[in-house]
């Protein structure tokens, strides 16, 4: 075997086989800085950002053989240290281009078209750009009106990060001529067009939590301190999540963690209806209900931004025949006691992972609720007796997305929706922890 090089020389890669493909063979172990496909000699050739990410990769396949779509593949170190400009122009995908493939690695924050506009337009004049989902993760095409602009953005943005410590950027040059564009909204846009419609309101493919599954890698919790919640607080990026900027009343910029919930239902509450309400927010610290009060409830949530959107899109909801009162508490936290209830290990915290995602989910209650992480065998019936005690149903149904069975079930009013959410969220059942969630569609 040649001695250890960051480059990797992968064999019998049939015309089957796509970039993509190699990309998810070797992510696990690193960022992939360049990929070269040379396909007359079924072979290619990749390289990582450093030696122990190759060693690793090829310490793993060394007693794991490498399988894609039903053909082994074959790995050692290539005898090149780096892949050069002549190596890379033997695969046709880096023949410079005006249209640029990129690719981004650990990818914490959402990514929109916007943003992708911001980084890329100081080189030239973006005239398209198009995202999408791929096995080798989040992707984007981006067309710039000149070749020499491309050349200049790949050549200045390669490898770099968009924000500190995460969504590298892995650009190449795409083999498309021209990009086409439907709709000017936050995953496609074309800039020589704003007359194109923005799609269907709502979500356009997919109730509940949309067709960002897997998109954001879960990310170490780097030491930070708050309840290791406060990677979110970057503006930018909380503004990315909804599509460019905020929702109408929200700032980004509240500090203040927690909220005091008045009017409760004293007789119906408990603490873990109420984590069941505000998580759909962000992360619940601890929730205290006050005794000498116990229409009133005091919650820490994860950061000041999760406190402002859950006061924003809470203040006055109907739950058990109360209109809820939702507003900033003057205690910058909760003491830890006897009568506070602790959720910040919960695993039932919906933004330990794909904090991004669930971002984009969040809404007023609405009278839709999405139900996921269900049985595979689970029938609309079943669904119905979960549920039917809540109100009155509308609508419901049972489907398939991405191998996961989920449902959505339409009731008569919003509150009848949220004490279903409230009830049932995070309860078991044939084995399964069930995920509920508001969903914005406006019919089944």
């Amino acid at each position: 075997m040649a001695e250890p090089s960051k480059v990797i020389h992968v064999r019998n890669v049939g015309h089957e086989i796509s970039e993509n493909d190699l990309l998810q063979l070797f992510q696990p172990f690193g960022v992939i800085t360049k990929l070269v496909m040379l396909r007359a000699k079924n072979q290619a050739l990749l390289q990582m950002q450093d030696v122990s990410s190759a060693v690793n990769a090829l310490q793993f396949y060394a007693n794991v053989q490498p399988s894609i779509r039903g053909r082994n593949v074959y790995v050692q170190f290539s005898s090149h240290q780096e892949l050069t400009t002549m190596d890379q122009n033997q695969g046709r995908e880096d023949e410079p281009n005006r249209i640029l493939l990129v690719t981004i690695h650990h990818m914490l924050y959402p990514i929109t078209v916007d943003v992708l506009h911001q980084v890329f337009s100081p080189h030239g004049f973006v005239e398209k750009i198009v995202t999408f989902q791929k096995s080798a993760g989040f992707q984007a095409l981006i067309q710039y009106q000149s070749r020499q602009s491309a050349i200049a953005a790949r050549s200045t943005l390669q490898g770099r990060n968009i924000y500190d410590g995460c969504c590298q950027l892995d650009i190449q040059f795409s083999n498309l001529d021209e990009l086409q564009v439907n709709y000017n909204n936050d995953r496609s846009r074309d800039f020589t067009n704003p007359n194109l419609p923005t799609e269907q309101k709502g979500r356009p493919s997919q109730p509940g939590y949309g067709d960002a599954g897997g998109m954001y890698g879960v990310q170490g919790s780097g030491g930070r301190g708050g309840g290791g919640y406060s990677q979110m607080a970057n503006a930018a990026a909380i503004a990315a999540a909804f599509g460019g900027g905020l929702p109408p009343g929200i700032t980004g910029t509240n500090d203040r963690c927690t909220i005091l919930v008045a009017n409760l239902n004293p007789d119906r509450i408990d603490e873990d209806k109420l984590f069941n309400l505000f998580s759909i927010y962000g992360n619940i610290i601890r929730i205290k209900l006050l005794r000498n009060k116990p229409d009133h409830a005091l919650i820490q949530m994860g950061d000041g931004f999760q406190a402002e959107l859950a006061v924003h899109f809470l203040k006055g909801a109907m739950l058990f025949g109360k209109r809820l009162e939702v507003n900033f508490s003057k205690h910058p936290n909760i003491t830890q006691g006897a009568d506070t209830h602790e959720y910040v290990n919960s695993n039932l915290n919906r933004f330990n992972r794909n904090a991004a995602k669930n971002y984009r989910y969040c809404c007023s209650p609405t009278k839709m609720i999405h139900l996921s992480t269900l049985p595979q065998d689970i029938t609309e019936e079943d669904i119905i007796s979960l549920v039917e005690e809540h109100g009155t149903i509308v609508n419901s149904k049972v489907f398939e997305m991405n191998g996961k069975k989920q449902a959505l079930v339409q009731f008569e009013t919003e509150e009848q929706a949220t004490e279903a959410l409230v009830c049932k969220h995070a309860s078991p059942l044939s084995g399964s922890v069930i995920r509920i969630s508001f969903s914005q569609l406006q019919n089944i």
